[in-house]
C-alpha cells in the first residue's frame, strides 16, 4: 500500500509527538484532500461575479500606494479585495494595466476592486529565467508596437522575435517600428547591415514595419494613423525612443532619457506602465525598457511554429521531427549554406532554442 500523509501523522500520534510546523506544512502541501470537489467549485467561481451597482472602470496605473482607475474620465485610487490577493496561480500578475474592473466607490476619488473581467488579451514574460511565474506587462490590448533603433542601442533581432512570439500567443497584432532612422548614416558598417537584413527578413514575412525618426518626423503620421481608434503597447530595451514616439504622435509629455556613451544602451525613464487616453481615440501603454525578454509557457517543440521561413523549409527536413539544430538531412541548414536563408534568422531561432533548454534544465 502506498504511503500517505495520513499514515506520517499517525507515526508522530503514536510516538505521542506533534509535528512540527515545518513537518505540518510539508503534510499540507502532501495532502491530496485539499482539491476535493466543494475547493474546485469555489475556485471555479473566482472571481466573483459583478454587481450591477458597482462602477466599471479601466486600470491606467499601478502605484506603490494603490490601483489607479479611470471611472467615466476620473481618476480614482483603489484597493484589491482581499479574495484576490490569495490567488495561488502561476500569475505573477494580479492585476495589470488595461484590466476591465468593477469598483465600489468607497470615498470621493477612492474605491475598491471587488471585480477583474476576463482579458481578451495580454502581453507576458515569464518572471525570471526559471520561468515560475507569468508577469503581465498589459493587458486587453489590440497591438504590440515592438520598438527598436538602429544605434543607441543597436537593432536587437533576436529581441524583436521574442516580442513577435509574445504577440501572437497573447492574441495581438504585432507592428514593428525602427526609430532613429536618421541617424542611418553615422552607424557602423554591422549596424546598418543588420538593419538591412531586419527590414528585408521582416516585410517578406508580412510583418508591418515603419521606418520613423522623431528628429525629422518620418513615419510619424503614419503611426498615429495605426493607432486610432485601438489599444496599443509600445516595447521594446531602454533607449529606443518608445516615451519620444508617443510624445511625437500623440503631444504628450513623457519623461525622456539619454543614452550612456559608454555602453550606448538607453536610461530607464519609464519606471511603471501606463494607460494613456489618445484625444482622437484609443489607448497607448508605454512600458519600462527592458534588457531581456523570457516568452512564457513555449516549448521546443513550438518554437519553429513562430517561424514560418524555417518551418517551411523543415517540410523537406530528413527527419519529422528535426530540430534545425543538429540533425543530418536538415532542410534549414542546407538553405542557410546556400545562403537562401537569413544567418539573421537562424541564430534568433538558435538562440531561441538555446535559452528554453536552458530553462528546462534540473537545477
Amino acid at each position: 500500500m502506498p504511503w500517505t500523509p495520513e499514515d506520517y501523522a499517525e507515526d508522530f500520534e503514536d510516538k505521542g509527538k506533534r509535528p512540527s510546523r515545518k513537518e505540518r506544512k510539508i503534510l499540507s502541501e502532501k495532502d491530496r484532500s485539499k482539491y476535493k470537489k466543494t475547493d474546485l467549485e469555489k475556485k471555479q467561481q473566482f472571481p466573483i461575479k459583478p454587481n450591477p451597482t458597482h462602477a466599471r472602470g479601466r486600470v491606467t496605473s499601478i502605484k506603490s500606494d494603490g490601483i489607479i482607475v479611470d471611472l467615466n474620465h476620473t481618476p480614482h485610487l483603489c484597493t484589491l479585495r482581499g479574495i484576490f490577493k490569495k490567488d495561488k496561480s502561476l500569475q505573477k500578475t494580479i492585476i495589470a494595466v488595461g484590466d476591465f474592473v468593477h469598483v465600489l466607490i468607497t470615498a470621493p476619488e477612492e474605491g475598491c476592486i471587488m471585480h477583474i473581467e476576463s482579458r481578451y488579451s495580454h502581453l507576458s514574460r515569464s518572471e525570471t529565467l526559471s520561468q515560475k511565474k507569468q508577469q503581465i506587462l498589459a493587458a486587453n490590448i489590440d497591438q504590440v508596437i515592438i520598438t527598436a533603433s538602429i544605434v543607441a542601442p543597436t537593432l536587437k533581432p533576436t529581441l524583436i522575435d521574442r516580442y513577435l512570439i509574445a504577440a501572437q500567443k497573447g492574441n495581438m497584432q504585432p507592428i514593428i517600428v525602427i526609430n532613429k532612422i536618421d541617424l542611418l548614416d553615422q552607424a557602423q558598417a554591422e549596424e546598418q547591415a543588420i538593419y538591412h537584413e531586419v527590414c528585408k527578413c521582416y516585410s517578406q514575412l508580412g510583418f508591418p514595419l515603419l521606418l520613423i525618426s522623431t528628429e525629422t518626423q518620418q513615419g510619424v503620421d503614419e503611426l498615429r494613423a495605426l493607432m486610432k481608434d485601438k489599444t496599443s503597447v509600445f516595447s521594446g530595451q531602454s533607449g529606443v525612443g518608445k516615451s519620444s514616439l508617443i510624445n511625437a504622435s500623440l503631444g504628450t509629455d513623457l519623461a525622456i532619457g539619454d543614452v550612456t556613451e559608454r555602453t550606448r544602451k538607453g536610461m530607464h525613464t519609464t519606471t511603471s506602465a501606463e494607460l494613456i487616453r489618445l484625444p482622437n481615440g484609443g489607448f497607448v501603454v508605454d512600458t519600462p525598457g527592458i534588457k531581456s525578454f523570457g516568452i512564457w509557457d513555449i516549448e521546443l517543440e513550438d518554437v519553429r511554429l513562430y517561424f514560418p521561413d524555417l518551418h517551411t523549409l523543415g517540410h523537406n527536413c530528413q527527419y519529422l521531427n528535426c530540430s534545425h539544430l543538429h540533425e543530418p538531412g536538415c532542410a534549414v541548414k542546407d538553405a542557410l549554406e546556400n545562403s537562401t536563408l537569413s544567418a539573421l534568422r537562424y541564430d534568433s531561432y538558435s538562440s531561441l532554442m538555446a535559452s528554453i533548454a536552458e530553462k528546462h534544465k534540473p537545477r
